[in-house]
């Protein structure tokens, strides 16, 4: 079966989003000197669970890899171990509004409802699939979750901590 570029199947789409999602936010998130796992790291960091816990759906270097990614931050003082510090908590609250307006770009045109329903059919496929509910979420996991603070009407605003960046 031919499929012309807007009827490419899914698996194609999912890796197209994920690899334009990756660029954008590593954009996003160079001009303070960041990349997307740091970013991840630091909304982890607010968790409760270790940041090698969250973060291990993402990462397949072991320790040294975390490392490489944490270094950074606690160079910054923005990390301390598994917590973030005060300066890391300032940093997050501004880095959070960039993120947040990445965001809004990336779902600007997509309803609520269509958001919801993406979210529950790629949900459902994953479950197909055998993953179960409840495991490797990963830091800044928004699946679902939509808020409607600084969208136009109509429009929510994905809420979580950092999944999409």
């Amino acid at each position: 079966m031919y499929m012309s570029d807007d009827n490419k199947p899914i698996g194609w789409w999912l890796k197209e989003v994920d690899r334009l999602l990756e660029q954008s936010f590593e954009e996003v998130l160079a001009a303070d000197g960041l990349n997307r796992r740091q970013w991840q790291i630091l909304n982890a960091a607010r968790e409760d669970a270790p940041i090698a816990v969250t973060l291990a759906p993402f990462l397949s270097g072991g320790p040294d890899e975390l490392a490489s990614f944490t270094a950074p931050l606690v160079e910054r003082g923005w990390l301390d171990g598994d917590r973030l510090t005060p300066d890391g908590a300032t940093a997050l609250e501004q880095l959070t509004g960039k993120v947040h307006a990445q965001r809004l770009r990336v779902t600007n045109g997509i309803v609520d409802a269509e958001y919801l329903q993406t979210i529950d059919v790629l949900r459902r496929m994953a479950a197909n699939l055998g993953h179960e509910a409840g495991t490797s979420a990963g830091p800044g996991h928004d699946a679902g979750t939509a808020v409607t603070a600084g969208r136009k009407p109509g429009m929510a605003a994905r809420a979580g901590n950092g999944s999409a960046a």
